[in-house]
Protein backbone atom coordinates (compact mmCIF):
# COMPACT_ATOMS: atom_id res chain seq x y z
CA UNK A 1 0.00 0.00 0.00
CA UNK A 2 1.48 3.28 -0.99
CA UNK A 3 0.28 6.78 -0.78
CA UNK A 4 0.84 9.79 -3.28
CA UNK A 5 1.72 12.82 -2.43
CA UNK A 6 -1.77 14.42 -3.89
CA UNK A 7 -3.50 12.09 -1.45
CA UNK A 8 -1.39 13.66 1.77
CA UNK A 9 -2.75 17.29 0.09
CA UNK A 10 -6.42 16.20 0.17
CA UNK A 11 -6.18 15.03 3.64
CA UNK A 12 -4.85 18.34 4.87
CA UNK A 13 -6.80 19.81 2.97
CA UNK A 14 -9.76 18.62 4.44
CA UNK A 15 -8.24 18.63 7.71
CA UNK A 16 -8.00 22.34 7.57
CA UNK A 17 -11.57 22.58 6.48
CA UNK A 18 -13.14 20.29 9.07
CA UNK A 19 -11.29 22.44 11.49
CA UNK A 20 -12.46 25.55 10.92
CA UNK A 21 -9.06 27.23 9.50
CA UNK A 22 -11.35 28.40 6.13
CA UNK A 23 -8.62 30.79 5.52
CA UNK A 24 -5.38 28.44 5.69
CA UNK A 25 -7.74 25.78 3.78
CA UNK A 26 -8.24 27.99 0.74
CA UNK A 27 -4.82 29.16 0.11
CA UNK A 28 -3.09 25.51 0.90
CA UNK A 29 -6.01 24.01 -1.52
CA UNK A 30 -4.73 27.17 -4.27
CA UNK A 31 -0.78 26.21 -3.61
CA UNK A 32 -1.11 22.33 -3.48
CA UNK A 33 -3.39 22.33 -6.97
CA UNK A 34 -6.33 20.29 -5.06
CA UNK A 35 -8.94 21.09 -7.73
CA UNK A 36 -6.36 19.31 -10.38
CA UNK A 37 -6.41 16.06 -8.59
CA UNK A 38 -8.78 13.04 -9.41
CA UNK A 39 -9.65 12.29 -6.03
CA UNK A 40 -12.94 11.75 -5.40
CA UNK A 41 -13.64 14.09 -2.07
CA UNK A 42 -17.12 12.07 -1.22
CA UNK A 43 -15.25 8.95 -1.17
CA UNK A 44 -12.66 10.17 2.14
CA UNK A 45 -14.88 9.91 5.48
CA UNK A 46 -14.39 12.67 7.84
CA UNK A 47 -11.38 12.99 10.05
CA UNK A 48 -9.65 10.65 8.15
CA UNK A 49 -6.38 12.40 8.80
CA UNK A 50 -6.39 11.76 12.14
CA UNK A 51 -7.91 8.58 11.82
CA UNK A 52 -4.90 7.71 9.53
CA UNK A 53 -2.45 9.07 12.08
CA UNK A 54 -3.67 6.85 14.92
CA UNK A 55 -3.46 3.84 12.73
CA UNK A 56 0.15 4.08 12.11
CA UNK A 57 0.91 5.19 15.93
CA UNK A 58 -0.48 1.86 16.82
CA UNK A 59 1.21 0.24 13.89
CA UNK A 60 4.68 1.84 15.42
CA UNK A 61 3.27 0.65 18.97
CA UNK A 62 3.01 -2.62 17.65
CA UNK A 63 6.23 -3.19 15.91
CA UNK A 64 8.09 -1.82 18.99
CA UNK A 65 6.87 -4.89 20.56
CA UNK A 66 7.73 -7.49 18.34
CA UNK A 67 11.22 -9.35 17.84
CA UNK A 68 12.80 -9.94 14.51
CA UNK A 69 11.49 -13.60 14.26
CA UNK A 70 8.00 -12.02 14.66
CA UNK A 71 7.63 -13.32 18.71
CA UNK A 72 6.06 -10.35 21.04
CA UNK A 73 8.52 -9.90 23.47
CA UNK A 74 7.82 -11.28 27.08
CA UNK A 75 6.00 -9.00 29.52
CA UNK A 76 7.26 -6.19 27.01
CA UNK A 77 4.01 -3.53 28.30
CA UNK A 78 2.94 -1.22 24.56
CA UNK A 79 4.06 2.50 25.44
CA UNK A 80 1.45 5.10 24.29
CA UNK A 81 3.40 6.95 21.45
CA UNK A 82 3.08 10.38 20.59
CA UNK A 83 2.96 11.44 17.31
CA UNK A 84 6.66 12.37 17.88
CA UNK A 85 7.79 10.04 19.88
CA UNK A 86 6.84 7.90 16.39
CA UNK A 87 9.04 10.17 14.34
CA UNK A 88 11.78 10.03 16.12
CA UNK A 89 15.11 9.15 14.59
CA UNK A 90 15.24 5.07 15.21
CA UNK A 91 12.87 5.22 18.09
CA UNK A 92 12.29 1.46 17.38
CA UNK A 93 15.37 -0.23 17.08
CA UNK A 94 16.45 1.82 20.14
CA UNK A 95 13.58 0.85 22.51
CA UNK A 96 13.74 -2.73 21.06
CA UNK A 97 17.40 -2.71 21.85
CA UNK A 98 17.29 -1.41 25.29
CA UNK A 99 14.89 -4.16 26.10
CA UNK A 100 17.20 -6.76 25.37
CA UNK A 101 19.78 -5.70 27.16
CA UNK A 102 17.50 -5.37 29.79
CA UNK A 103 16.74 -8.77 29.63
CA UNK A 104 20.61 -10.01 28.72
CA UNK A 105 21.44 -7.82 32.02
CA UNK A 106 18.93 -9.94 34.06
CA UNK A 107 20.03 -13.43 32.50
CA UNK A 108 23.58 -12.62 33.48
CA UNK A 109 22.21 -11.44 36.82
CA UNK A 110 20.71 -14.34 37.67
CA UNK A 111 23.90 -16.58 36.08
CA UNK A 112 26.27 -14.80 38.51
CA UNK A 113 24.10 -14.82 41.27
CA UNK A 114 23.90 -18.97 40.76
CA UNK A 115 27.17 -19.34 40.24
CA UNK A 116 28.32 -17.00 43.18
CA UNK A 117 25.51 -18.57 45.48
CA UNK A 118 27.75 -21.26 47.14
CA UNK A 119 31.13 -18.93 47.16
CA UNK A 120 30.35 -15.83 48.92
CA UNK A 121 34.13 -15.22 48.71
CA UNK A 122 33.24 -13.41 45.48
CA UNK A 123 30.86 -10.82 46.70
CA UNK A 124 31.85 -6.93 47.53
CA UNK A 125 33.77 -7.10 50.90
CA UNK A 126 32.79 -4.69 53.40
CA UNK A 127 33.55 -1.18 52.15
CA UNK A 128 33.54 -2.04 48.79
CA UNK A 129 31.35 -0.94 45.99
CA UNK A 130 29.94 -2.49 42.26
CA UNK A 131 29.22 0.17 39.93
CA UNK A 132 26.57 -0.83 36.99
CA UNK A 133 27.76 -4.41 38.03
CA UNK A 134 31.83 -3.70 37.86
CA UNK A 135 34.18 -3.72 40.78
CA UNK A 136 36.62 -1.06 41.20
CA UNK A 137 34.39 1.86 40.16
CA UNK A 138 35.35 0.90 36.30
CA UNK A 139 32.30 2.17 33.96
CA UNK A 140 32.10 0.43 30.05
CA UNK A 141 31.66 3.47 28.81
CA UNK A 142 31.16 2.08 25.31
CA UNK A 143 27.74 0.71 25.36
CA UNK A 144 25.23 3.17 26.86
CA UNK A 145 22.47 0.48 26.53
CA UNK A 146 24.28 -0.77 29.67
CA UNK A 147 23.29 1.87 31.72
CA UNK A 148 19.43 1.40 31.73
CA UNK A 149 18.70 2.46 35.68
CA UNK A 150 19.41 5.31 37.44
CA UNK A 151 20.98 5.18 41.26
CA UNK A 152 18.42 6.07 43.51
CA UNK A 153 20.85 8.47 45.22
CA UNK A 154 21.11 10.72 42.62
CA UNK A 155 17.44 11.07 42.25
CA UNK A 156 15.91 14.48 42.19
CA UNK A 157 12.68 13.78 44.94
CA UNK A 158 9.31 15.11 43.85
CA UNK A 159 10.14 18.13 46.63
CA UNK A 160 12.50 19.71 44.73
CA UNK A 161 11.18 19.56 41.43
CA UNK A 162 8.11 21.96 40.14
CA UNK A 163 6.05 21.33 36.97
CA UNK A 164 4.48 24.24 35.39
CA UNK A 165 1.44 23.50 33.05
CA UNK A 166 -0.20 25.99 31.09
CA UNK A 167 0.99 25.08 27.46
CA UNK A 168 -1.04 23.57 25.60
CA UNK A 169 1.03 21.94 23.20
CA UNK A 170 4.54 20.79 22.60
CA UNK A 171 7.25 23.09 24.44
CA UNK A 172 10.18 23.51 22.01
CA UNK A 173 12.38 26.00 24.05
CA UNK A 174 13.02 27.50 27.66
CA UNK A 175 15.54 30.06 28.74
CA UNK A 176 16.39 31.93 31.86
CA UNK A 177 16.35 35.53 32.21
CA UNK A 178 19.89 36.51 32.96
CA UNK A 179 19.23 38.98 36.04
CA UNK A 180 16.30 37.52 37.70
CA UNK A 181 14.44 33.96 38.47
CA UNK A 182 11.97 34.81 35.34
CA UNK A 183 11.92 31.35 32.66
CA UNK A 184 10.73 31.93 29.64
CA UNK A 185 9.12 29.29 27.51
CA UNK A 186 7.83 28.89 23.78
CA UNK A 187 5.77 26.42 22.31
CA UNK A 188 3.45 25.21 19.19
CA UNK A 189 0.60 26.05 20.67
CA UNK A 190 1.49 29.69 19.48
CA UNK A 191 2.76 31.45 22.51
CA UNK A 192 5.31 32.18 24.81
CA UNK A 193 5.01 31.87 28.46
CA UNK A 194 7.39 33.92 31.29
CA UNK A 195 7.06 32.08 34.84
CA UNK A 196 8.07 33.60 37.62
CA UNK A 197 10.05 31.59 40.26
CA UNK A 198 11.74 34.31 42.59
CA UNK A 199 11.42 33.60 45.86
CA UNK A 200 9.68 36.65 46.60
CA UNK A 201 7.25 35.61 44.48
CA UNK A 202 5.21 33.14 47.11
CA UNK A 203 5.23 29.29 47.07
CA UNK A 204 3.21 29.12 43.39
CA UNK A 205 4.60 30.49 39.83
CA UNK A 206 2.72 33.01 38.09
CA UNK A 207 2.64 32.85 34.31
CA UNK A 208 2.29 35.65 31.61
CA UNK A 209 1.32 33.94 28.53
CA UNK A 210 2.44 36.10 25.30
CA UNK A 211 -0.04 34.71 22.40
CA UNK A 212 1.28 35.88 19.07
CA UNK A 213 -1.27 37.15 17.02
CA UNK A 214 -1.47 38.22 13.03
CA UNK A 215 -3.50 40.73 11.76
CA UNK A 216 -6.12 40.16 9.56
CA UNK A 217 -9.33 41.49 8.54
CA UNK A 218 -8.73 44.43 10.96
CA UNK A 219 -8.01 42.43 13.48
CA UNK A 220 -5.74 40.28 15.78
CA UNK A 221 -6.28 36.52 15.64
CA UNK A 222 -3.95 33.92 16.70
CA UNK A 223 -1.15 32.96 14.26
CA UNK A 224 -1.49 29.42 15.05
CA UNK A 225 1.97 28.63 14.46
CA UNK A 226 4.92 27.53 17.00
CA UNK A 227 6.82 29.70 18.57
CA UNK A 228 10.51 28.34 18.14
CA UNK A 229 13.22 30.60 19.52
CA UNK A 230 13.03 32.82 22.66
CA UNK A 231 16.56 34.72 23.64
CA UNK A 232 16.51 37.66 26.48
CA UNK A 233 18.62 40.44 26.35
CA UNK A 234 21.68 40.72 28.07
CA UNK A 235 20.09 43.34 30.62
CA UNK A 236 16.72 41.11 31.30
CA UNK A 237 14.84 43.79 30.39
CA UNK A 238 13.46 42.47 26.77
CA UNK A 239 12.51 39.25 25.57
CA UNK A 240 12.48 38.49 21.58
CA UNK A 241 11.14 35.46 20.34
CA UNK A 242 10.92 34.06 16.92
CA UNK A 243 7.59 32.11 15.40
CA UNK A 244 7.02 29.88 12.09
CA UNK A 245 4.43 32.91 11.24
CA UNK A 246 7.68 34.60 10.30
CA UNK A 247 7.63 37.70 12.58
CA UNK A 248 10.36 38.18 15.12
CA UNK A 249 8.55 40.13 18.49
CA UNK A 250 9.93 41.81 21.33
CA UNK A 251 8.24 41.64 24.54
CA UNK A 252 9.36 43.81 27.92
CA UNK A 253 9.44 41.59 30.96
CA UNK A 254 6.09 42.22 32.06
CA UNK A 255 4.72 40.17 28.83
CA UNK A 256 3.79 43.49 26.98
CA UNK A 257 4.69 43.31 23.17
CA UNK A 258 7.12 45.73 22.44
CA UNK A 259 7.07 45.50 18.85
CA UNK A 260 6.50 43.11 16.26
CA UNK A 261 10.15 43.25 13.30
CA UNK A 262 10.23 42.42 9.86
CA UNK A 263 8.30 39.73 8.26
CA UNK A 264 10.31 36.47 7.08
CA UNK A 265 9.29 34.44 4.21
CA UNK A 266 8.86 31.88 6.09
CA UNK A 267 10.07 30.00 9.55
CA UNK A 268 12.27 31.43 11.63
CA UNK A 269 14.92 28.58 13.29
CA UNK A 270 16.72 30.85 15.51
CA UNK A 271 16.83 34.17 17.41
CA UNK A 272 19.85 35.73 19.18
CA UNK A 273 20.58 39.39 20.48
CA UNK A 274 23.71 41.16 20.49
CA UNK A 275 25.50 41.76 23.82
CA UNK A 276 25.08 45.34 23.80
CA UNK A 277 21.21 44.71 23.47
CA UNK A 278 21.19 47.12 19.95
CA UNK A 279 20.77 44.52 17.58
CA UNK A 280 18.45 40.83 16.83
CA UNK A 281 19.56 38.31 14.45
CA UNK A 282 17.49 35.99 12.94
CA UNK A 283 17.94 33.12 10.75
CA UNK A 284 14.83 31.89 8.54
CA UNK A 285 13.98 29.75 5.81
CA UNK A 286 14.77 32.46 3.32
CA UNK A 287 17.82 34.25 4.57
CA UNK A 288 19.63 35.93 7.69
CA UNK A 289 18.13 39.05 9.05
CA UNK A 290 19.62 41.58 11.44
CA UNK A 291 16.77 43.52 13.07
CA UNK A 292 16.09 45.97 16.07
CA UNK A 293 18.30 49.21 16.49
CA UNK A 294 19.99 48.12 12.86
CA UNK A 295 19.24 48.98 9.89
CA UNK A 296 16.00 46.53 9.19
CA UNK A 297 17.87 44.27 6.38
CA UNK A 298 18.82 40.91 4.95
CA UNK A 299 22.56 39.50 4.70
CA UNK A 300 22.71 37.71 1.58
CA UNK A 301 25.29 35.41 3.20
CA UNK A 302 23.99 32.43 1.67
CA UNK A 303 21.00 31.42 -0.78
CA UNK A 304 19.89 28.35 1.57
CA UNK A 305 17.89 28.09 4.56
CA UNK A 306 19.69 29.44 7.85
CA UNK A 307 19.66 26.78 10.47
CA UNK A 308 21.44 28.86 13.25
CA UNK A 309 23.25 31.82 13.62
CA UNK A 310 25.73 33.51 16.78
CA UNK A 311 27.10 36.82 17.57
CA UNK A 312 31.18 36.62 17.73
CA UNK A 313 30.90 40.53 19.05
CA UNK A 314 28.31 43.42 18.58
CA UNK A 315 28.79 43.73 14.44
CA UNK A 316 30.15 40.14 13.85
CA UNK A 317 28.26 37.30 13.58
CA UNK A 318 27.84 33.75 12.06
CA UNK A 319 25.43 31.87 10.21
CA UNK A 320 24.95 28.28 8.80
CA UNK A 321 22.74 26.16 6.87
CA UNK A 322 21.51 23.55 5.02
CA UNK A 323 23.78 24.38 2.20
CA UNK A 324 26.63 22.64 4.71
CA UNK A 325 28.50 26.21 4.60
CA UNK A 326 29.42 28.99 7.69
CA UNK A 327 29.09 32.07 6.46
CA UNK A 328 31.28 34.84 8.91
CA UNK A 329 29.37 38.33 8.22
CA UNK A 330 29.90 41.90 9.33
CA UNK A 331 26.38 43.98 9.88
CA UNK A 332 26.38 46.48 7.11
CA UNK A 333 28.26 44.14 4.31
CA UNK A 334 26.01 41.98 2.14
CA UNK A 335 29.34 39.79 1.38
CA UNK A 336 30.51 37.56 4.07
CA UNK A 337 33.85 37.90 6.01
CA UNK A 338 34.92 34.27 5.69
CA UNK A 339 33.27 31.24 4.47
CA UNK A 340 33.86 27.53 6.14
CA UNK A 341 33.51 24.93 3.79
CA UNK A 342 34.18 20.70 5.47
CA UNK A 343 30.83 19.31 6.87
CA UNK A 344 29.29 16.52 4.36
CA UNK A 345 25.61 17.41 5.31
CA UNK A 346 23.36 19.86 6.80
CA UNK A 347 25.48 22.02 9.67
CA UNK A 348 22.75 22.08 12.66
CA UNK A 349 24.38 24.50 14.94
CA UNK A 350 27.58 26.81 15.17
CA UNK A 351 28.63 28.22 18.79
CA UNK A 352 31.53 31.09 19.42
CA UNK A 353 33.50 30.58 22.48
CA UNK A 354 33.22 32.80 25.26
CA UNK A 355 36.51 35.01 23.46
CA UNK A 356 34.70 34.84 19.89
CA UNK A 357 38.68 33.39 18.95
CA UNK A 358 36.86 30.12 17.94
CA UNK A 359 34.09 28.93 16.41
CA UNK A 360 32.14 25.47 16.68
CA UNK A 361 30.13 23.74 14.29
CA UNK A 362 27.96 20.40 14.05
CA UNK A 363 26.28 18.48 11.50
CA UNK A 364 24.24 15.88 10.41
CA UNK A 365 27.35 14.15 9.33
CA UNK A 366 27.95 12.71 12.44
CA UNK A 367 30.62 15.37 13.08
CA UNK A 368 31.75 18.33 15.01
CA UNK A 369 34.43 20.88 13.82
CA UNK A 370 36.42 23.80 15.05
CA UNK A 371 37.34 26.94 12.73
CA UNK A 372 39.21 29.77 13.26
CA UNK A 373 39.26 33.51 11.69
CA UNK A 374 42.85 33.11 11.16
CA UNK A 375 42.71 29.89 8.27
CA UNK A 376 40.30 28.13 6.24
CA UNK A 377 40.18 24.61 6.88
CA UNK A 378 38.99 23.42 10.23
CA UNK A 379 41.47 23.20 13.35
CA UNK A 380 40.22 20.34 14.49
CA UNK A 381 37.74 17.66 12.87
CA UNK A 382 35.78 15.56 16.08
CA UNK A 383 34.24 12.45 15.02
CA UNK A 384 33.30 10.02 17.83
CA UNK A 385 29.22 10.24 17.35
CA UNK A 386 27.62 7.47 15.46
CA UNK A 387 24.59 9.44 14.39
CA UNK A 388 23.49 13.30 14.07
CA UNK A 389 24.82 16.01 16.20
CA UNK A 390 21.85 18.05 17.62
CA UNK A 391 23.78 21.05 19.00
CA UNK A 392 26.61 22.07 21.22
CA UNK A 393 27.46 24.25 23.73
CA UNK A 394 31.25 26.01 25.36
CA UNK A 395 31.98 25.94 28.70
CA UNK A 396 32.31 29.21 30.09
CA UNK A 397 35.18 30.56 31.23
CA UNK A 398 37.37 33.13 33.47
CA UNK A 399 37.67 33.99 37.34
CA UNK A 400 34.75 31.44 39.25
CA UNK A 401 34.55 29.25 36.74
CA UNK A 402 35.56 25.64 36.43
CA UNK A 403 37.91 26.95 33.82
CA UNK A 404 40.06 29.84 35.11
CA UNK A 405 42.38 30.19 32.72
CA UNK A 406 40.32 29.87 29.78
CA UNK A 407 41.20 25.60 29.30
CA UNK A 408 38.13 25.16 26.93
CA UNK A 409 35.23 22.66 26.93
CA UNK A 410 33.18 21.82 24.94
CA UNK A 411 29.99 19.51 25.16
CA UNK A 412 27.70 17.36 21.65
CA UNK A 413 24.67 16.11 22.23
CA UNK A 414 23.83 13.41 19.26
CA UNK A 415 20.86 11.27 18.41
CA UNK A 416 22.82 8.34 19.22
CA UNK A 417 21.73 8.90 22.58
CA UNK A 418 25.21 10.13 23.89
CA UNK A 419 26.85 13.52 25.23
CA UNK A 420 30.37 14.42 24.95
CA UNK A 421 32.76 16.47 26.29
CA UNK A 422 35.89 17.40 24.67
CA UNK A 423 38.96 19.15 25.48
CA UNK A 424 39.10 21.85 22.73
CA UNK A 425 42.77 22.56 22.98
CA UNK A 426 43.84 19.15 22.27
CA UNK A 427 41.10 17.86 20.30
CA UNK A 428 40.03 14.97 21.76
CA UNK A 429 37.04 13.58 24.12
CA UNK A 430 37.62 13.28 27.37
CA UNK A 431 33.78 12.07 28.24
CA UNK A 432 31.47 10.05 26.75
CA UNK A 433 28.05 10.53 29.20
CA UNK A 434 26.07 7.49 28.62
CA UNK A 435 22.95 7.19 30.52
CA UNK A 436 20.47 8.27 28.15
CA UNK A 437 18.34 6.32 25.83
CA UNK A 438 16.97 7.88 23.12
CA UNK A 439 17.97 11.11 21.09
CA UNK A 440 19.58 14.16 23.32
CA UNK A 441 18.13 17.84 22.39
CA UNK A 442 19.76 19.58 24.47
CA UNK A 443 23.09 20.25 26.99
CA UNK A 444 23.87 23.44 29.27
CA UNK A 445 26.30 24.30 31.38
CA UNK A 446 25.92 25.65 34.56
CA UNK A 447 27.06 29.58 35.79
CA UNK A 448 30.59 27.99 36.87
CA UNK A 449 31.19 25.19 34.34
CA UNK A 450 31.25 22.71 36.89
CA UNK A 451 28.01 20.81 35.97
CA UNK A 452 26.43 19.96 32.62
CA UNK A 453 22.53 19.34 31.91
CA UNK A 454 21.46 17.20 29.46
CA UNK A 455 17.82 16.72 28.12
CA UNK A 456 16.94 13.61 26.13
CA UNK A 457 13.28 12.41 24.37
CA UNK A 458 13.99 9.45 27.26
CA UNK A 459 11.93 12.08 29.40
CA UNK A 460 15.12 12.40 31.70
CA UNK A 461 17.28 15.27 32.62
CA UNK A 462 20.47 14.69 33.39
CA UNK A 463 23.21 16.67 35.49
CA UNK A 464 26.84 15.84 35.01
CA UNK A 465 30.12 16.47 36.71
CA UNK A 466 31.83 17.93 34.21
CA UNK A 467 35.78 16.99 36.01
CA UNK A 468 34.81 13.19 36.74
CA UNK A 469 32.00 12.51 34.01
CA UNK A 470 30.09 11.41 36.90
CA UNK A 471 25.79 11.65 37.08
CA UNK A 472 25.05 13.85 40.28
CA UNK A 473 21.53 14.22 39.65
CA UNK A 474 18.51 12.69 37.44
CA UNK A 475 15.31 13.93 36.95
CA UNK A 476 12.33 11.83 35.03
CA UNK A 477 9.63 14.16 33.65
CA UNK A 478 6.26 13.44 31.54
CA UNK A 479 7.62 14.17 27.75
CA UNK A 480 10.83 14.13 25.82
CA UNK A 481 13.12 16.43 26.31
CA UNK A 482 13.60 19.75 24.29
CA UNK A 483 15.42 22.23 25.89
CA UNK A 484 17.51 22.39 29.56
CA UNK A 485 18.69 25.63 30.55
CA UNK A 486 20.55 27.47 33.87
CA UNK A 487 19.34 29.99 36.00
CA UNK A 488 22.23 32.79 36.24
CA UNK A 489 22.93 31.76 39.88
CA UNK A 490 23.39 27.74 38.99
CA UNK A 491 20.97 26.97 41.13
CA UNK A 492 18.19 25.82 39.24
CA UNK A 493 17.57 23.86 35.63
CA UNK A 494 14.52 24.24 33.32
CA UNK A 495 13.34 21.52 30.75
CA UNK A 496 10.94 21.97 28.69
CA UNK A 497 8.85 18.65 27.23
CA UNK A 498 6.76 17.48 24.09
CA UNK A 499 3.82 17.10 26.63
CA UNK A 500 3.62 20.99 26.71
CA UNK A 501 5.06 20.95 30.46
CA UNK A 502 7.69 22.91 31.53
CA UNK A 503 9.56 21.26 34.56
CA UNK A 504 12.03 23.36 36.99
CA UNK A 505 14.80 21.75 39.51
CA UNK A 506 15.90 23.13 42.18
CA UNK A 507 19.76 21.92 43.08
CA UNK A 508 19.90 23.85 46.17
CA UNK A 509 20.87 21.32 49.37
Amino acid sequence: MSITSDEVNFLVYRYLQESGFTHSAFTFGIESHISQSNINGTLVPPAALISILQKGLQYVEAEISINEDGTVFDGRPIESLSLIDAVMPDVVQTRQQAFRDKLAQQHAACAVSASTSGNQSNAPKNGEATVNGEENGTHNMNNHSEAMEVDGDVEIPASKSTVLRGHESEVFICAWNPVSDLLASGSGDSTARIWNLNENNGSSSTQLVLRHCIREGGQDVPSNKDVTSLDWNSEGTLLATGSYDGFARIWTKDGNLASTLGQHKGPIFALKWNKKGNCILSAGVDKVANMAACDERACKCSSAPALDVDWQNNTTFASCSTDMCIHVCRLGSDLPLKTFQGHSNEVNAIKWDPSGTLLASCSDDMTLKIWSMKQSLCIHDLQAHSKEIYTIKWSPTGPGTNNPNSNMMLASASFDSTVRLWDVDRGVCIHTLTKHQEPVYSVAFSPDGKHLASGSFDKCVHIWNTTTGALVHSYRGTGGIFEVCWNSTGDKVGASASDGSVCVLDLRK
